[in-house]
């Protein structure tokens, strides 16, 4: 019986744990789900709820497409930049939804849980952009499986309203820049995850509007 509890935990067959929260770090019921939503206590991802605010969804902002993909980008190597303070980052993806339980959340998956716990007891003493931020591990470990596999060319119909992540990526200049940027420091501080103060992080370079 254990063995096959363990097999379905956060499957949609388990009918006590939600798989939503499980695979995703974040479900439509919130507080109101009937199903339990079990936070980690170690984990080597974080997420940001609500982080990154989205021009496009502010009817009092009037951006083109360039200049929407600047502003994100800004934003991106920014917070990269940030994390890269706490220990080697993996992976950062921000969500393109519009649903309430989505809209702006930020997930950064590192190579170590003690990195990840780092940047949360940090993070959640700080502002961004005259906003209290608030971090909390998160139990996502495989964003193949909470990014919608539907919404590679415009292909889903729920867009910005579906309940897996639709991933908002950054130019593919900006990718290759942090990319070789990320690889410089840590040929500087070398691999031993314990010297990561001893030299500073990558910088921005991007004006941040």
């Amino acid at each position: 019986m254990a063995n096959y509890l363990a097999s379905i935990f956060g499957t949609e067959a388990d009918k006590v744990n939600c798989s939503f929260y499980y695979k995703i770090g974040a479900c439509r019921h919130g507080d109101r789900c009937s199903r339990k939503h079990v936070k980690p206590s170690y984990s080597q991802t974080i997420l940001l709820p609500n982080l990154y605010q989205n021009p496009a969804y502010d009817p009092k902002v009037k951006m083109n497409a360039s200049q929407l993909q600047n502003h994100f980008d800004a934003f991106y190597e920014d917070f990269w930049c940030e994390m890269c303070k706490f220990g080697e980052v993996e992976e950062v993806v921000v969500c393109d939804n519009n649903n309430d339980h989505l809209i702006g959340n930020v997930y950064a998956r590192f190579k170590y849980e003690d990195s990840a716990q780092k940047a949360c007891d940090a993070l959640n003493s700080r502002w961004y952009a005259a906003r209290p931020i608030y971090c909390e591990l998160s139990p996502v470990t495989d964003f193949r499986e909470a990014c919608c596999r539907l919404n590679s060319g415009e292909g889903c119909v729920r867009g910005g309203f579906c309940n897996f992540i639709h991933r908002k990526n950054p130019s593919e200049e900006l990718e290759r820049e942090l990319e070789l940027s990320t690889k410089k420091w840590l040929r500087m501080r070398g691999r031993d995850e314990r010297s990561a103060s001893r030299s500073p992080s990558p910088e921005p370079t991007r004006r941040r509007y």
